[in-house]
């Protein structure tokens, strides 16, 4: 609940945060941190180093061997600083903006500071204070908030996002101190972290893939199209995912241990994925088909006018986001069932086809690489599933099974509410919020109107309600 609550705040401090920052700054400055950002990004990934996960999931861990990780995590992010800041003259080149290689070297500081909480972190998830962990992001968020806003108010541009990037990284290692007050020992030798070593190693490895293929998108178009260009689809993927991220990575927190206790019992093994499947379509699906149905009143009202050029992007990635919460159990699906090497196999193959995607996409702008996103999330999850499948006790049909309901039920409802909003007169002003209680009237309605879905509905209501009980 914790862990929900703050997800919900800070979506919505993130909601606030883009609404305004979208009417004090330009396409050009989104644009200009984003080709940053996938630099920097890519360097991050390599800062914990899968140490922190190592932390939290020994059994048994000792002062020694935090304290080696602590240095270990510390050293890391001294070189990766040192490597972002050697390396921004050439970011500046590979884009042609020779603005950023002073955007770069800044942006190295922040490698260091962040560096000095990963372990004090992975003690606080160890010790399940994450009340305590909650508290840490917000307030740095709002104090992040707070100092970007600022900045851009005062005509700073690009470089208020600049300056919230390194306010956000000094505010969440001096919580983190704050209420983590561990003191780390010297490092030494022979405490037995190797094994922890490898362990994170692994998880690097596969993050590594997993990032370049998620990002290639943004190199290919800032590359070869433009920043005006780039700032346009990294805003509407961040406005797509964002809401998809706060509802999908909670219900995955807690998906994969339940599911690995479960994989000796294969008859609840499926009926709990079942349940997770039905809530994350119940939440997304309908979401994601009113974005398809509005996207222009949804710009307007959150960005404003300026930014309705990339409607057409944010309509393609939004079917893109349709099926992505639901299709990415499979991962979980794997994990849970000690299938780590096909985890990482299926990983590879992903990556391969969505940068040979974008590759093709680019010909045609940034609304090519949005179909080519939106192409290969359809056209690979049949095959891939069909893999998946043959090593965990469910089927393609059990997975369709639970959200084939919710997809119907939420496009009719979304195509419905826009014919409503089209053909009811002198509502123009107030079409988003006609459509959305328009939307939510249809599709629940519909939903306890069927015995099949008002059952599924219920019983899940029902598990809720235990749940809450128990505790």
């Amino acid at each position: 609940m914790a862990t929900m609550g703050s997800q919900v705040i800070r979506f919505v401090l993130q909601m606030a945060s883009t609404m305004v920052l979208a009417r004090l700054l330009t396409p050009a400055d989104y644009g200009l941190i984003g080709m940053v950002t996938v630099v920097v990004n890519f360097a991050q990934m390599f800062k914990d180093a899968g140490l922190s996960m190592a932390t939290v999931q020994k059994d048994k861990i000792s002062h020694e061997q935090i304290s080696t990780l602590f240095w270990i995590n510390v050293l890391i992010s001294v070189v990766l600083g040192v490597c972002v800041l050697v390396g921004s003259p050439l970011v500046a080149a590979f884009y042609g903006k020779p603005e950023l290689t002073a955007v770069t070297a800044v942006l190295s500081i922040s490698f260091i500071i962040s560096g000095l909480s990963i372990q004090h972190a992975a003690l606080l998830r160890r010790h399940m204070r994450f009340g305590n962990l909650a508290i840490i992001h917000i307030a740095a968020q709002v104090i992040t908030l707070v100092v970007t806003i600022l900045l851009a108010l005062y005509g700073w541009r690009y470089w208020a996002l600049i300056g919230g990037s390194l306010t956000s990284a000094f505010a969440v290692v001096t919580l983190t101190f704050y209420f983590c007050p561990w003191l780390p020992g010297r490092m030494r030798k022979g405490t037995g972290v190797r094994d922890m070593l490898k362990f994170g190693g692994h998880l690097t490895g596969f993050n590594f893939i997993n990032y370049f293929s998620r990002n290639a998108d943004n190199i290919l178009i800032g590359r070869f199209i433009g920043v005006d260009a780039l700032g346009l689809y990294a805003k509407a993927y961040q406005i797509v995912y964002m809401p998809l991220a706060n509802i999908r990575n909670p219900v995955n927190r807690v998906t994969i241990p339940v599911l690995s206790s479960l994989k000796g019992d294969p008859e609840r093994f499926r009926r709990y994925y079942g349940k997770i499947v039905f809530i994350l379509a119940f939440f997304s699906m309908p979401l994601m088909a009113f974005c398809v149905m509005f996207p222009k009143e949804l710009i307007l009202l959150i960005f404003g006018a300026q930014w309705l050029s990339m409607t057409d992007i944010f309509r393609v990635l939004a079917i893109a986001g349709f099926i992505q919460p639901v299709t990415g159990t499979r991962g979980a699906l794997l994990i849970a069932c000690g299938e780590s090497r096909m985890y990482l196999l299926l990983g590879a193959i992903t990556a391969v086809i969505s940068v040979t995607g974008f590759c093709i996409g680019v010909i045609w702008g940034a609304i090519g690489v949005a179909v080519s996103v939106t192409v290969v999330i359809y056209v690979q999850q049949y095959p891939m599933f069909s893999v998946a499948f043959r090593y965990v006790p469910v089927s393609f049909r059990e997975l369709l099974g639970n959200c084939w309901h919710v997809a119907l039920l939420s496009w009719f409802s979304a195509i419905c509410a826009k014919g409503m909003v089209i053909f009811t007169p002198g509502l123009e002003n107030l079409s988003l919020l006609w459509g959305s209680l328009a939307m939510a009237v249809i599709f629940f309605g519909m939903f306890m109107g069927v015995p099949f879905t008002r059952k599924n509905l219920q019983e899940n209501i029902q598990i809720l309600k235990r749940n809450f009980s128990s505790r």
